[in-house]
């Protein structure tokens, strides 16, 4: 029988791939806009631990790392200020910036 990995380890191998890490990150962007909070929580989850890390981001957020952890669980209700700080420093980060497009809805 032949090994697999999981879908964790997967993720944090392609988020070395920079298109990758943007779309990534664009998904959560995302969720929020569409108003799926505990989504976007959990892909910018994996999306620090497998860029910059919280230790880092909570030293350039000046927060403590396990702050930003909590802030994330699934049991964490971040502020729209946190949120949008911490999107802000990934961008940067990453040497990118988010767009909104409005469109109509399909019917």
């Amino acid at each position: 029988m032949a090994l697999t990995r999981s879908f964790r380890e997967s993720v944090m191998e392609e988020l070395r791939e920079k298109d990758y890490r943007r779309a990534f990150l664009g998904e959560a962007i995302n969720d929020m806009l569409a108003g799926d909070l505990d989504s976007a929580k959990m892909v910018l989850r994996e999306y620090i631990n497998g860029t910059v890390g919280f230790i880092k981001a909570g030293k350039a957020l000046r927060r403590s790392p396990k702050s930003l952890m909590r802030m994330l669980s699934a049991t964490g209700n971040p502020q729209a200020r946190n949120l949008l700080e911490l999107v802000a420093y990934l961008q940067k980060v990453e040497g990118t910036t988010a767009e909104v497009r409005l469109a109509e809805k399909a019917a």
